[in-house]
């Protein structure tokens, strides 16, 4: 779900996050370039530049000079284990709230369409 008070290159980051744990993108991919994913994206490219700085920062994209950036070995697995922690930190608490709070129960939870 896109948050849109998080800044645009956040936003960019989860996209290509997303992209790398659904599996479109393995270690040691080429992720698309700067200007073909700001087109994609209709975003400016100086922007999709500092979400994919980010993620250089980070050591989950590695760059090949004149060739492009790369998903880094063991990024995926690192991905996984960092937004999975978000995930059970941060989005979690206030959704367990919400279903406690409806009163929703596991069995009412299609789990299958998930």
């Amino acid at each position: 779900m896109a948050d849109h008070s998080k800044p645009v290159y956040l936003r960019l980051r989860e996209i290509i996050a997303a992209s790398i744990l659904d599996g479109d993108y393995s270690d040691g991919d080429l992720l698309p370039s700067v200007r073909a994913f700001a087109a994609t994206q209709g975003a400016n490219p100086l922007t999709v530049a500092k979400a994919y700085q980010s993620f250089q920062d980070d050591g989950l994209v590695v760059v090949r000079r004149g060739v492009g950036m790369f998903v880094a070995d063991g990024a995926t697995r690192r991905l996984r284990i960092a937004e999975r922690a978000h995930f059970l930190e941060t989005v979690w608490p206030p959704v367990a709230a919400q279903i406690r709070r409806l009163g929703i129960r596991a069995d009412d939870l299609d789990l299958q369409k998930v």
